[in-house]
């Protein structure tokens, strides 16, 4: 009897973590208990429902404006997870066009796609989005579009490394003696075989964004209240660690599951496509 691999069982671990959180965030109007912006300063900090003083109806505990945590946690998964996947695709879709442009035209084209990409990678990546997010003021657009136009690099270079190794193969040699136009080539013989790769750095860059957007508000530059941000409540939470440490250890456990589950959904996706590409 064969029994899955450490690898196999941390890949689905990490898709079922990543899927929780997306439809908890989807279904978070249905299946919070209360309005995550509702304050009762009459209920402020009471612990959660298993320790000692918690009540069965806050599961989770009260923040200190008495708002119920596990209502304001969910609602942090909706923004954590629309946050990661905006911001995927921004940046994916600029840094891909540029890194298949480079690797498939060579010569200019690509000299101007590596000047563009070593300048990116000069940028000193959180202190321009503090600088951004400081003076144009903190919103969720403002982040996501901050994030987007600065995390396209990786993409930018697996795309053209990719590119250059596919651009002389023999099926692209074959759509070239067919007639095939420059643009069918690139998104029907090029793009389809260098998915795989961007698929993995795709997971890389939603993790990196999550955490980003999480440091930005924990530094009040980010997602601003009271929309319940993982970064925001840990923030807020700070000033009550040492006496109610729940109020931090809730979300930053969450947001620590959470990166660890997309991390391990790429690894596992990484080891599918690359067993695919070799049969």
């Amino acid at each position: 009897m064969r029994f899955p691999s450490v690898r196999l069982l941390a890949a689905g671990l990490g898709t079922a973590i990543v899927a929780i959180v997306l439809v908890a965030g989807l279904l978070a109007p249905w299946i919070t208990p209360y309005d995550p912006f509702i304050t009762n300063l009459d209920a402020r900090m009471i612990p959660p429902s298993f320790m000692e003083g918690g009540r069965p109806e806050n599961f989770l505990g009260t923040d200190q404006l008495g708002r119920d945590y596990f209502s304001r946690l969910i609602y942090g998964a909706r923004i954590s997870m629309l946050i990661g996947i905006a911001t995927v695709i921004t940046s994916g879709l600029i840094g891909i066009t540029l890194g298949v442009l480079g690797g498939f035209f060579g010569g200019r084209v690509d000299d101007v796609v590596m000047f563009a990409i070593t300048c990116r990678l000069s940028i000193p990546l959180i202190l321009v989005a503090l600088a951004v997010v400081g003076l144009v003021g903190s919103s969720l657009t403002v982040v996501v579009l901050t994030l987007g136009l600065l995390l396209w690099d990786r993409f930018a270079v697996v795309a053209r490394s990719t590119t250059m190794q596919v651009r002389n193969l023999d099926y692209v040699a074959a759509a070239w003696a067919a007639g095939c136009s420059q643009a069918h080539i690139l998104l029907r013989e090029v793009l389809p075989n260098i998915i795989h790769h961007l698929v993995i750095v795709a997971t890389l860059e939603m993790a990196l964004a999550i955490l980003l957007e999480a440091a930005l508000s924990f530094l009040g530059l980010g997602v601003p209240p009271p929309l319940p941000s993982w970064g925001l409540m840990i923030a807020e939470a700070k000033e009550y660690m040492f006496f109610s440490p729940w109020v931090i250890m809730v979300p930053g456990i969450s947001l620590f599951v959470l990166v660890l589950g997309i991390n391990f959904m790429g690894d596992g996706l990484r080891d599918m496509l690359g067993a695919q590409r070799d049969v």
